[in-house]
C-alpha cells in the first residue's frame, strides 16, 4: 500500500513540474500545432501589421505554447470577407482581426460605426470603442461563440476617384464607387447620387485599374499601402464619413481549450498589438502630423479636406439613411453612442 501511495505521489509531483502540464490541468501537448488567424489585409497594411504582431506576441508571451499563423486576404473563406465571422463561429477560423463592417451582416449592431457622420474625429471613435458602447458590443459578441479581446482600427474611410475632386454631394453624382459588402453603404452612396458597386477588396483593385469602377472609399493607410495612385485614383477627399474599427477575437472553443495562464497571455498580446496597430493606422494623417498626406500629394493626387460647412451638406444628404439604419441597429444603442460622442474629451 505504501508503495502505491508513493507511486501516486510521484506521479502528482511529476505533473506539477512537467513543462507540458499547465496550471488548470490543460496539457500543452493537447494544443494545436498551429492556430489560424484570419485578416482581410496583410502587411504592409496597418491591419496586417497588427495581425502579424499579435501572432508574434502570442508566441512570445506563451513561451511558444501557442503558435499562430496569419492568413491574409480572407484566404480561409476563399476571399469572401463577409463570411469570416460565420467561419469563426464554426471553428474553421481559430482567431481573427476582423472588421466591424465585414461582420455586420451577421451582427447588425456593428453597423453602428457605419452610420454616416456619427463620429467626427478619433476622440469620438475612442469614446465608443473604449467606453460603455464598446463594452456592450463586446458583451454581445461574447454570446456568439467568440471571445473579443481588443479594439484595433482600420480607420476613417475617405473617398477617392479617377474623375474629379469631390467637394459637394453633386460631385459624386454618377460616379461608379466600389463599396464594401454592407447594404448600408449602398444606401449611403445611392443617397449621394453615386452608383455604388459591392465587391471584395481582391476584386476592387483590378476594377480600379481597368476603370470598371471610378472610385472607392477606404482609410488613408489602405490608399497608400494599396498604391491606389497607380490605379488611377488621382482625387482623394478627406470627409471622415464613417470609421472602421477592428476587433481582435478568438473562437470560444479554442479559448476554452487554453489554460487560464495562456488565455491571459493571449489577451495581453491582443491589447498590446491593437494599441500598436491603432498608432500605425493614425500615423501621418493628423493635424499634428500630416506627413502621409503630403506624400500622397507628392504622387500627383489632389487631396481635398472638407470644411465643416462642406461636410454638413453630405451629412444632410445622408440623414435619411442614418435614421433608417438607426432603427435596424437599435435606437438605444445609437442613442448611447451619440451621448458618448457628445461627451468625449
Amino acid at each position: 500500500m505504501k508503495s502505491m501511495k508513493a507511486l501516486f505521489a510521484g506521479l502528482a509531483l511529476a505533473a506539477m513540474v512537467l513543462p507540458g502540464v499547465l496550471a488548470n490541468g490543460a496539457a500543452a501537448a493537447d494544443y494545436k500545432a498551429e492556430y489560424k488567424l484570419s485578416t482581410v489585409l496583410g502587411k504592409p497594411f496597418p491591419w496586417g501589421i497588427g495581425g502579424d504582431r499579435w501572432a508574434e506576441l502570442v508566441k512570445e508571451k506563451t513561451n511558444g505554447r501557442i503558435n499562430v499563423k496569419m492568413y491574409p486576404g480572407s484566404a480561409l473563406v476563399n476571399g469572401d470577407q463577409t463570411k469570416e465571422f460565420t467561419a469563426l463561429r464554426q471553428g474553421v477560423i481559430d482567431m481573427a482581426v476582423g472588421s466591424t463592417i465585414n461582420w455586420s451582416p451577421q451582427v447588425k449592431e456593428l453597423n453602428l460605426f457605419s452610420l454616416p457622420f456619427l463620429m467626427p474625429d478619433h476622440k469620438a471613435m475612442d469614446a465608443l470603442t473604449q467606453g460603455p458602447v464598446g463594452k456592450q458590443l463586446f458583451d454581445l459578441l461574447a454570446t456568439k461563440d467568440v471571445v473579443p479581446l481588443a479594439w484595433g482600427e482600420n480607420g476613417f474611410r475617405e473617398v477617392s476617384n479617377s474623375k474629379r475632386a469631390i467637394r459637394t454631394p453633386e460631385d459624386l453624382k454618377g460616379l461608379k464607387i466600389r463599396v464594401v459588402g454592407s447594404p448600408l453603404y449602398l444606401d449611403t452612396f445611392t443617397a449621394l447620387g453615386a452608383n455604388p458597386t459591392q465587391m471584395s477588396w481582391a476584386d476592387a483593385q483590378p476594377a480600379l485599374s481597368t476603370g470598371a469602377v471610378d472610385g472607392q472609399e477606404n482609410p488613408v493607410g489602405v490608399f497608400v499601402a494599396g498604391k491606389l495612385p497607380t490605379l488611377g485614383q488621382k482625387h482623394l477627399t478627406l470627409w471622415g464619413y464613417v470609421a472602421d474599427p477592428l476587433i481582435f477575437v478568438v473562437n470560444k472553443e479554442v479559448w476554452n481549450s487554453w489554460s487560464k495562464e495562456d488565455q491571459e497571455a493571449v489577451r495581453a498580446a491582443a491589447v498590446q498589438a491593437a494599441a500598436e496597430e491603432v498608432a500605425i493606422a493614425r500615423k501621418g494623417i493628423t493635424a499634428q502630423d500630416d506627413s502621409l498626406l503630403k506624400d500622397i500629394a507628392a504622387q500627383g493626387v489632389e487631396v481635398v479636406q472638407l470644411t465643416p460647412e462642406q461636410q454638413k451638406a453630405f451629412q444632410t444628404a445622408t440623414r435619411a439613411v442614418y435614421d433608417k439604419w438607426a432603427k435596424t441597429i437599435g435606437l438605444d444603442l445609437v442613442k448611447a453612442a451619440e451621448t458618448s460622442v457628445a461627451d468625449r474629451k
